[in-house]
């Protein structure tokens, strides 16, 4: 009795060894198994990770470089109207020369035209945007979160449309009547007058200004008064450009009213080239 209680003993422990050995085996199976896959899972992860980043990178890179040109106005305001004021006032001079003067393009005169280059790149381009977009800033408060705003939020922004109407009054009533006629008169006399003195260029163009004042206020008033009104509730990185490109007009209209040298002028200039003779 005792050896068959032995041998049974024996051949449980034995049954139980080959049974703990056998469920480590598929445990140690299962384990392998679940890290073969969580390793191929991983990898798969990973690559379609790896996909999509060079695919984002493409179309990021795509964005940038086909959105850096047309980004360029609204991150560089300043360098962009400038480019634009000084290439539209030579444009308008050359319009100028070429039918209002009837000068040949073997005929234009290069010098005239470098001068308008100057007033528009340091007058039009430099100080006019230091008024309209510096100035603006520190007299109307609401400028620019008014130009963030939408049309139907602006409607409903009363604070910024008084800013706005304040902006177009400074506009007519001072910068256009009290700076820009008057170096737009004395620019002309140093380009045709008969003499080289600054106090005769300032001087012989105001007195042109206040005799053509009425005429030139009436136009005035008809074209930038309700160009303003546009103006100044547009995005700030399109204002300037938006104002030169009205300029154009009105710098051809001015040049074709204003831009014919008088007689007197004519005969100044001649009497210059015989006293230099």
């Amino acid at each position: 009795m005792l050896r068959s209680s032995n041998l049974n003993t024996l051949s449980r422990t034995v049954l139980n060894a080959s049974r703990r050995h056998w469920n480590n085996t598929l445990i140690a199976q299962n384990k392998c198994r679940l890290s073969t896959d969580a390793t191929n899972a991983a990898k798969e992860t990973i690559a379609k990770e790896a996909t999509t980043t060079k695919a984002s990178s493409a179309n990021t890179a795509s964005a940038s470089s086909g959105g850096g040109i047309m980004s360029f106005p609204k991150d560089h305001p300043f360098v962009f109207q400038l480019g634009v004021a000084t290439a539209k006032t030579s444009a308008a001079d050359l319009v100028c020369q070429v039918v209002a003067e009837k000068k040949k393009w073997n005929e234009i005169d290069w010098k005239r035209n470098g001068i308008f280059v100057v007033f528009g790149f340091v007058y039009l381009g430099g100080f006019q945007y230091w008024i309209m977009v510096n100035k603006y800033r520190q007299w109307f408060p609401t400028m620019d979160r008014f130009a963030k705003l939408s049309f139907a939020e602006k409607l409903k922004d009363k604070a910024g449309i008084i800013d706005a109407a304040k902006m177009v009054l400074f506009d007519v009533t001072i910068h256009l009547p009290m700076m820009y006629f008057p170096s737009y008169y004395a620019l002309k006399e140093f380009v045709s007058g008969h003499s080289w003195n600054p106090v005769d260029w300032v001087m012989d163009g105001t007195a042109k200004y206040m005799k053509n004042c009425k005429e030139d206020l009436t136009a005035m008033i008809k074209l930038w008064g309700p160009s303003d009104c546009v103006q100044f509730v547009l995005p700030l990185h399109i204002r300037m450009p938006f104002r030169h490109m009205v300029s154009f007009f009105w710098t051809a209209y001015v040049s074709f009213t204003r831009g014919a040298i008088e007689k007197d002028d004519e005969e100044g200039v001649k009497e210059i080239v015989v006293e230099a003779e």
